[in-house]
């Protein structure tokens, strides 16, 4: 209930926030700008529907999740504060909900079984972003800093 009444207060208050930080290029096009508005209502609402099942109601992840199961795939992580998903930027982020995991990690030379398919046939880039804005929203400031520090960092070496 605590958790559920953080997300509404930043739903209401936090939404220009996020969104003055939250970058919004496509990973796949290599060109980014600085997004100015996020709906995190939408992205609350379709990470419930896309995300959810794998990933936790709550952003809690699968049990086991640091272990590779039998099949050799990894259960899906936690996208809360104890997760590894605020350690990538937003370019990384992206790809991975857009393209898939396996897709993502072979554009950088990685063969890695991944079990996170592809959005991009069921998603609209706006969408994506929305979702991404909804979980970093509920991270603590260390975390959104961290975060957003990396991507702002991988924005400069690009030259974008």
């Amino acid at each position: 209930m605590m958790r559920r009444s953080l997300v509404l207060f930043l739903l209401v208050v936090g939404a220009a926030s996020v969104g003055a930080w939250m970058m919004a290029g496509s990973g796949t096009s290599g060109t980014a700008t600085l997004r100015q508005t996020v709906d995190l209502a939408e992205g609350e609402k379709l990470y419930q529907e896309y995300c959810a099942s794998c990933h936790g109601a709550d952003l809690e992840g699968q049990v086991g999740w640091r272990s590779a199961g039998e099949d050799g795939i990894l259960p899906a992580p936690p996208h809360d504060e104890t997760g590894h998903t605020w350690h990538h930027p937003d370019s990384v982020l992206f790809d991975y909900t857009k393209l898939g995991g396996k897709k993502t990690l072979a554009k950088q030379g990685v063969d890695f079984q991944s079990g996170m398919p592809g959005f991009g046939d069921e998603l609209t880039d706006a969408q994506i972003w929305n979702i991404l804005a909804f979980i970093k929203s509920t991270w603590p400031d260390r975390q959104r800093e961290v975060q957003a520090a990396r991507s702002e960092a991988e924005q400069q070496k690009r030259g974008n």
